[in-house]
Order: structure tokens, then C-alpha cells, then sequence
């Protein structure tokens, strides 16, 4: 296993905590932190983290009908001494799946896609290159029961490449289970729906997201590569032990914590949806996501219970930064529940 292969199975495994596995596993100073008193705001919160070892944070808070708050703390960019701000973009990194899940679900509603077609049918030219690809459906992708080995966990794969052709480290690979008999979150399976939107479109799929997605909820500062904005309003992203500055790699949606959000809230209460496609999403995928790549980690949630959106931006990765992220999401949660 590389190092990279490690680092992937680390965010897996910290994003699944519970209580108990913070007692147990964790390291000791992030346990002990753990049991440290809460503050009693969340602005004295978000100051605390960066005394924990995030260089920079950004979190979002937006209740019931209320506008909605930013809290940040930390450094935009630690070289220049640049400070965080709330309207900074940020690599989203697995969020994205949301969009791209919300996406299929509108595509099918309009039957421009079909969930229970496979692999084989959208995509033929790799029909004897993925194993089962007669058999793993749409719906298999979206839900991650495909089988298909995630690239991320393959030799070969580097998160700090640009021009990795990620696709073929799983091709002619054997599957990981059976279509629709397991579990498994796989990146490839967001890769090929991808490919599959495209072909199916005959544009690039991103254009539809823009214009069925983006457009309709006015999300401004929501895009797709980190070639289509600039440079100084993306956040910095660092790696516990390296002094580089990894936001020139391009991995993916790049979004203001205002404009992810502002979706989250509309795929939970629906509003993104006309009825027929809310049925179908509801049987799709999840709607809360977390964000991992080089340099920057991220929570989207709803909370029904407080009618609360809470997104968490954090700039700092490695030596288990993830689990600390984690613990300092819960720590504000005690607090907005408090209120």
C-alpha cells in the first residue's frame, strides 16, 4: 500500500467515527481535546481550531429562515499572511457528488437517462474492459454498489498529479464484489456517470449541471476546475510536514461556502426538484457529503432536528487533521444545539 492508498483509507475510516472510536482511536492529544469544556460561541470555536493546527477555516451556518452567518479564523494563505474570509473559494473535493447524483435524478425524471440501463449500454467501448459491465446499472454507480475498484486505491495513483488517466489504473481490473450484492464507495463509479451524462448529452455534463443546477439557485461562486477562477480567491491548501501550497493542483469543484450551502439546503427541502424528481433522488443517494483531497477537507450537513446547514471548510490535511475536523464540526453542532 502507498502512501496515498494510506492517506485515502485514513479519510474512510476518520469520516466514520463515532463517539466511541474518538475514545479509543484517535490520538491522544485530539481524545483529550475531545473532553475539553465547548465554547459558548461558535466564533470562539472556529479560533480554537486554528490553535489545534488548522492553518485556516471557514464555517457556514444557515437556520430556518434566517440569513445565514460565516465564521472564519486562520489564514487564507499562511505564505503571504493573507487571513481567511468567508467568501473564499475552496476545493470541494466528494461534495460534488451531490451535484452530480442530483444531476442523473433529473436526467432520468426527463428519461434522458435510464437507471436500470448498464454500463455497457452508454458506454461500449469499455464493455470487456470493466468487469460486469453488462450488469452494473446507473443506479448501481450513484449508490456505489458497482463493484468497480475506486482509483484512488490503486498503485499507481498519486493525489498530487494533474495528469494522471485515472480511468485506466481500474481498467481490466477484477471487481471488488458482485453488481449490487456489496457496498463500496468508489470514485470511478462518479467518474463513469460522468462519461455516461456526456455521451449522453453530447456536451460536457458540467454544462447541464450549470444550467439545471447552478443557474436556477444563482450559485455564482460554484465551478468546476480551479482553471476557471482566480487563483487568489481560492484558499490554500496545506499538508501537515510540507511547507508547498497545494492549490495549483486541479482536483476538481471549487465552491464558496455560501454557494454550497445554498445547495444543500435546496436538496434537502426539495426545492431543487420538481416532485417526480425528488422521488427519484430519494431513492438514489445520501444528502449530506464530506470533501476530502491534498490540502482540503470538508463537511456539507443538514440538521432536521435544528433546521440548520452547516458547512465546514478546513485547509489543513495530514496527521490524522481529519479526524481533528471532525471533532471541532461536533463541537460547534453542541453549540448551535445549546442556542
Amino acid at each position: 500500500m502507498n502512501k496515498w492508498q494510506k492517506i485515502t483509507l485514513k479519510v474512510l475510516l476518520a469520516f466514520s467515527l463515532t463517539t466511541t472510536s474518538i475514545y479509543f482511536f484517535a490520538p491522544w492529544e485530539y481524545a483529550l481535546y475531545y473532553l475539553t469544556p465547548v465554547p459558548s460561541t461558535i466564533e470562539e470555536q472556529v479560533n480554537e481550531a486554528t490553535t489545534q493546527g488548522i492553518d485556516g477555516i471557514i464555517v457556514y451556518v444557515q437556520k430556518a429562515n434566517n440569513p445565514a452567518q460565516l465564521y472564519v479564523s486562520g489564514w487564507h494563505n499562511r505564505q503571504e499572511k493573507i487571513p481567511a474570509y468567508g467568501n473564499a473559494l475552496f476545493k470541494i473535493a466528494s461534495i460534488a457528488k451531490l451535484y452530480k447524483a442530483a444531476a442523473v435524478t433529473k436526467l432520468a425524471a426527463s428519461k434522458q437517462l435510464e437507471l436500470d440501463k448498464n454500463i455497457a449500454d452508454y458506454l461500449p467501448q469499455l464493455a470487456e474492459r470493466i468487469e460486469y459491465a453488462d450488469q452494473i446499472t446507473l443506479r448501481m454507480l450513484v449508490e456505489h454498489r458497482s463493484g468497480i475498484p475506486n482509483f484512488t486505491d490503486q498503485d499507481g495513483f498519486d493525489w498530487a498529479s494533474n495528469s494522471l488517466d485515472v480511468l485506466s489504473l481500474v481498467l481490466d481490473k477484477p471487481a471488488d464484489f458482485e453488481p449490487g450484492t456489496d457496498y463500496a464507495y468508489s470514485n470511478t463509479n462518479y467518474l463513469l456517470l460522468e462519461k455516461i451524462m456526456t455521451e449522453t448529452l453530447g456536451y460536457h455534463y458540467s454544462r447541464y449541471i450549470k444550467n439545471e443546477i447552478l443557474l436556477p439557485l444563482n450559485l455564482n461562486s460554484t465551478f468546476f476546475s480551479i482553471n476557471e477562477v482566480d487563483s487568489e480567491q481560492l484558499m490554500s491548501g496545506y499538508y501537515v510536514g510540507y511547507d508547498q501550497d497545494f492549490k495549483h493542483l486541479d482536483q476538481g469543484y471549487v465552491a464558496s461556502a455560501q454557494d454550497v450551502g445554498i445547495f444543500l439546503r435546496a436538496l434537502n427541502d426539495g426545492s431543487l426538484f420538481t416532485p417526480k424528481e425528488r422521488k427519484i433522488y430519494a431513492s438514489l443517494y445520501e444528502y449530506n457529503h464530506t470533501g476530502w483531497v491534498l490540502g482540503y477537507s470538508s463537511i456539507a450537513r443538514y440538521h432536521p432536528d435544528i433546521d440548520t446547514v452547516v458547512i465546514q471548510f478546513t485547509n489543513t490535511t495530514g496527521e490524522d487533521r481529519v479526524i481533528l475536523t471532525g471533532i471541532i464540526y461536533d463541537r460547534i453542532m453542541s453549540i448551535l444545539r445549546s442556542q
